[in-house]
This record gives C-alpha cells, structure tokens and sequence, in this order.
C-alpha cells in the first residue's frame, strides 16, 4: 500500500540547534499514529513541516508516493492535510458557519473572486458539518467565542472533514480541556479511521494515545526512537525510550 504521507530523511536547523535529525516515518491511508516525546523532542517541528509552516533543510515529503513541495500552509491544505493546534487558529468574534469556512467561502456570484457571501449555504452546510460528528450546537450563528474548549476542537475537527481533509494533524487536542471534553475529543479521533481520514494525534498523554490510536511513535533530541502498533506495546515500554 503506498503511505498517504512519508518524510525521508528530514533535518532541521535553527540557530545552529539540530532540531530534526534524518526523520523517516510513513503513514498509511486511514491510519491513526500517535507522535509522543518531551518537549524539544522535535514533535512541533515535524508537524510544522508537514503542515507547511517550515520547510525542511534536507529531505524530501512525498504524498501518495510522489515528492511533494509543502510550502506553505495553503499548499497542505490543497493536498489535503489539515492541522488543528491546540489553541485552534479560529475567530471567536465570528459565528460557527464563518469559522467553518473561513478561507474557502461560498460566494453567491463573484467578478474577479470578489462578491456576496453566500450565507445560507455556510449555516445549510455547517449545521450538517457538525451534526456529522455528533456535535450538538444550538446554532450556527452563535459566536465561537462562546463555545467551550471542547466544542471548538469539535468545529475544528468538523471543518476537516466537511472539506475531505485526507491527513489531519491534531496538535495536543485536549489540553486545557474538562474530562468530559477530552473524552469527546479522543471519541473523534477514533472515529477518523471510520471516515478514512489519516490521523497523526500529537500528545503528552500516553493514555490518551492508547485509547484513540492504532500506532505509537516516539520522538527524542530530534530523531524517532521508537514506532509500534499500540496493540503490540505498553506506556511503560515507550517511556524506557523517551
């Protein structure tokens, strides 16, 4: 099966620290990894990478299997890798249905990309978007300033999958969030697999990465030190190789 998203060899500078170390990892088409190790690890720095935000200093990033130039976060986004950070980049001023579709909205006609927003089919569509994972919102006109931590991980999460996101990258999730909350949170990452979305979950906590993901993989002082299925493996065996 040819990976969804494989990185080959992939190094990183900055300011003379060796951040990235010739990191090689392939992910298959609806698989869900788990990316674990502490801080400076070199876990931040491979998602933005993958998500555009940096460019590789040596290395290559192939999609489906062809070499990939990830430029920018609108070029992963155009191969369909969405990333959702933990304080997800969203407008709390704006409604649910603007947030859903901020950067690709629906224009009624336009001349040259400039006219009317299409209002109706943003709040048609982001009801339906939520509702497709099972997120209970009273309106897609409240203010996502609103909403708790929880529900605008949900948006975010719904936004990824409205739009036939292929990889999405959930950047420490449930930080900051209620029990209640996480739980939900770590219920849509073990239902990506369902959709056949890819997932790569990054996070602090082991036991949510054994409860939502299919394979561990564990990063220290820049380079992948360990890679298992989670059904093969134990937190206790990982953290020996953080």
């Amino acid at each position: 099966m040819v990976p969804v998203i494989e990185c080959r060899g992939l190094h990183k500078w900055y300011s003379g620290v060796h951040a990235l170390k010739g990191v090689s990892l392939s992910i298959a088409p609806g698989e869900v990894v788990g990316l674990v190790g502490d801080n400076g690890a070199g876990k931040s720095t491979l998602i933005k990478i993958i998500s555009g935000v940096h460019g590789p200093d040596r290395g290559e990033i192939l999609v489906d299997g062809k070499s990939a130039r990830i430029a920018t976060p609108k070029d992963a986004m155009r191969l369909g890798i969405e990333t959702i950070y933990q304080y997800n980049a969203m407008v709390p001023t704006m409604s649910i249905a603007r947030n859903l579709f901020i950067g690709r909205e629906p224009l009624k006609a336009s001349f040259f990309g400039i006219g009317l927003l299409d209002q109706a089919r943003m709040r048609a569509e982001s009801v339906k978007a939520i509702a497709d994972v099972d997120l209970h919102l009273r309106s897609p006109d409240a203010l996502v300033g609103e909403l708790s931590g929880g529900q605008r991980q949900g948006v975010a999460i719904a936004r990824a999958m409205h739009f036939k996101s292929r990889v999405l990258v959930l950047d420490e999730p449930t930080n900051h969030l209620s029990v209640k909350e996480t739980s939900k949170v770590i219920g849509f990452v073990r239902g990506l697999k369902a959709q056949t979305i890819t997932g790569i979950f990054i996070s602090h906590n082991m036991q949510h990465v054994f409860q939502s993901c299919e394979r561990v993989v564990a990063m220290a002082r820049g380079e992948i030190v360990f890679d298992k299925p989670t059904v093969e493996t134990s937190i206790e065996e990982v953290q020996e190789h953080l």
